[in-house]
């Protein structure tokens, strides 16, 4: 960290001792390569390999400054694979202005990154490059043991032309959402709310353009007692997607952890995410779809997924064959060893299952093992290395084309610097 020690400065130091606003520069520095081996092929590249080596890396300044009730934040970054054409490209990820009154009413408006619970829904999902953030305004209260949290969003991809809106930054034309939180005193327990309402834009018959609405409702608690962790979460989804079809999807998850000693903690958990009933892909010999009247297919919308579903991200980050959701149960079990002061390894095996049973065709789609270490070199500097192996099925190679389907590999190593380069307290 670089603080300002010059004489100018100090005298301002020792003219002002309220010292009431804050400014400061951080660097974010990502590198990460990594070599895949069986994986989702291109489809329309019937020559294309199904492995891929590459080097992706990100850059990010974080610019922060407060003052009193007033906070404000910019982080321009640029991302790209290395040797990529055109170097590859810039972008605003965050960008707000937030005012916070006395009494724990606040204001924040502007691009933010949205993290709320263990991030199923609304998260950054920082993992990826391209991470998530939102053009929203949003409206609160925190305090006394309780939050209180209003989203609202409004997209546009020009001011001319109409209110059309199709592959914008975000999928929805308009968001609302409701999200509430309580401390239970004395318990260790915490309990969320969530309701949102999302505004997708597709067409009518006549070409007209149309908003469907989509509506999620659900809960989150976490109880943290002296011997380790236990969350659990149920959500549901109804209303109609972009095409005007109805929706009526649901998922649950439960997540206990352990502490064993002080060097081990043990983790075990289940996802269950609904699927369609009727499977999209014809048989072989057979031309045509299968025309969904209902979607059954939950959907987890704006959520950090690379921490729930596998790391090799097989799952509600690809599509399937043709769109078609069989849904997903995620059984896990793993934990996280110290080895020395600074270095971490985590394991973890997980047995995935499609939720939608369908006639002759076997419902698991794999076993899969994850093994992480991570090194703090320094207080700015992290080194970390993941080795994931999935054994795939049949039902896995035909609803996701994952040539290989019983040698799935994947080897990537992350080198993450973050150093303070400026603070400066006036």
């Amino acid at each position: 960290m670089v603080s300002a020690t010059s004489a100018w400065a100090q005298d301002i130091q020792l003219k002002d001792t309220t010292k009431n606003s804050q400014l400061s520069i951080d660097l974010q520095m990502l590198a990460q390569g990594e070599v895949r081996n069986g994986g989702v092929v291109d489809a329309s590249n019937p020559k294309s390999e199904d492995r891929s080596n590459f080097v992706v890396g990100r850059t990010r300044l974080v610019i922060d400054y407060q003052r009193n009730n007033l906070e404000m934040k910019v982080t321009p970054e640029h991302k790209g694979l290395w040797g990529q054409q055109g170097r590859g490209s810039f972008n605003l990820y965050e960008a707000w202005a937030k005012y916070t009154t006395p009494q724990g009413i606040f204001l924040q408006i502007g691009r933010q990154a949205l993290s709320y619970d263990d991030e199923r829904i609304l998260g950054p999902n920082d993992w990826s490059m391209a991470a998530i953030s939102h053009d929203v305004l949003r409206l609160g209260y925190e305090g006394y043991g309780y939050k209180a949290h209003i989203l609202l969003a409004y997209n546009q991809n020009t001011d001319e032309g109409g209110t059309y809106y199709v592959d914008g930054a975000q999928d929805y034309k308009s968001m609302q959402a409701l999200w509430y939180h309580y401390d239970m005193p004395k318990t260790n327990l915490g309990l969320s709310l969530m309701l949102m309402n999302l505004g997708v834009q597709g067409t009518n018959q006549d070409k007209t353009p149309k908003t469907y609405n989509q509506q999620l409702l659900g809960t989150y608690i976490l109880w943290q007692p002296s011997w380790g962790e236990f969350s659990g979460s149920y959500y549901r989804q109804m209303g109609k997607n972009g095409d005007g079809i109805k929706m009526e999807g649901w998922m649950t998850a439960y997540k206990a952890t352990v502490n064993a000693s002080s060097m081990l903690k043990l983790t075990a958990g289940f996802d269950y995410l609904s699927g369609d009933k009727y499977f999209a892909v014809p048989k072989p010999g057979q031309i045509g779809l299968v025309q969904h009247e209902k979607l059954g297919g939950f959907t987890p919308l704006y959520g950090s997924h690379h921490k729930f579903y596998g790391a090799m991200e097989f799952f509600y980050v690809n599509a399937y064959v043709n769109g078609f959701s069989p849904g997903l149960q995620n059984a896990y079990i793993g934990g996280d060893v110290t080895i020395a002061k600074k270095l971490t390894i985590t394991p973890y095996y997980h047995y995935m299952a499609m939720a939608t049973k369908l006639e002759g065709i076997n419902m698991t789609l794999g076993h899969m093992l994850e093994l992480t270490l991570s090194y703090q070199l320094d207080k700015d500097i992290n080194i970390s290395a993941g080795y994931s192996f999935m054994t795939g099925t049949e039902t896995m190679e035909r609803l996701k084309r994952a040539n290989s389907g019983s040698h799935l590999r994947w080897f990537w190593l992350n080198v993450n610097i973050t150093p303070r380069l400026f603070s400066l307290t006036f």
